[in-house]
């Protein structure tokens, strides 16, 4: 049985905001688009919703299609429906951000994207539509989220230094840490155990390596905690 909806319906997207990690510094994935409107510019990684797929599988399908990027972590962020924020039509966007480790993706372009690159967070090209207004809001969460869930370690190596994890804090915090406290706080949690490894190859006195627990991680992942730092 064939249903005519009385009301006109819009156009369902979803836009990623894709932050990683990169020689300590906090990084956004973009794409550049090659169809109108705003071809030529910068832009997050998205497009329209199918109608067999669900937001989030067009989230995870749009990632991999126009960047690469895959079995990434990936979580709702907001939905943006201003009535003029894309020229063609009614359109509302669910946008997710998403964590990587750089070190774990190989990055290109393809579909209806002229390149993939990353930015410093803070110097990158300007965006089309409302992205801006959408990576503004990803940032915010991801430094509130940082403070009561471990998500940080989705950006880390498998084992790193306490200096590597503090840092990665005050890069996405914006703020100098103290380094007695932090790393008191840190193996209070009971998230990171020693590997029995130190660093090699490197000029200064090499530094203890850390691996986090992995059965912790997910409980206080999925529960919640409170780290102020």
């Amino acid at each position: 049985m064939s249903f005519e909806y009385e009301f006109p319906r819009a156009a369902l997207t979803v836009d990623c905001v894709i932050f990683g990690i990169d020689e300590g510094d906090l990084k956004l994935m973009l794409i550049q688009r090659n169809l109108e409107p705003f071809k030529g510019e910068w832009a997050l990684a998205g497009g329209f919703v199918r109608l067999d797929e669900t937001t989030e599988e067009a989230a995870l399908r749009e990632l991999e299609e126009e960047t690469g990027l895959k079995k990434v972590f990936l979580e709702q962020l907001y939905t943006f429906s201003a009535l003029n924020r894309d020229p063609r039509e009614r359109v509302v966007s669910v946008a997710y951000y998403a964590l990587v480790r750089m070190s774990d993706h190989q990055v290109f372009a393809s579909t209806d994207a002229d390149d993939a690159a990353w930015f410093e967070v803070d110097a990158h090209p300007k965006l089309a539509f409302d992205h801006q207004n959408i990576v503004d809001m990803a940032l915010d969460r991801l430094k509130n989220t940082l403070r009561y869930r471990p998500i940080g370690f989705e950006l880390l190596p498998k084992k790193f230094t306490l200096s590597e994890l503090q840092h990665l804090y005050e890069v996405i915090l914006e703020t100098k840490l103290d380094k007695r406290n932090f790393r008191r706080r840190v193996l209070k949690t009971g998230l990171v155990v020693e590997t029995g490894d130190v660093q090699k190859d490197v000029a200064h006195r090499a530094a203890q390596l850390f691996s986090f627990d992995k059965k912790r991680y997910e409980k206080l992942k999925r529960d919640g905690f409170n780290f102020e730092v």
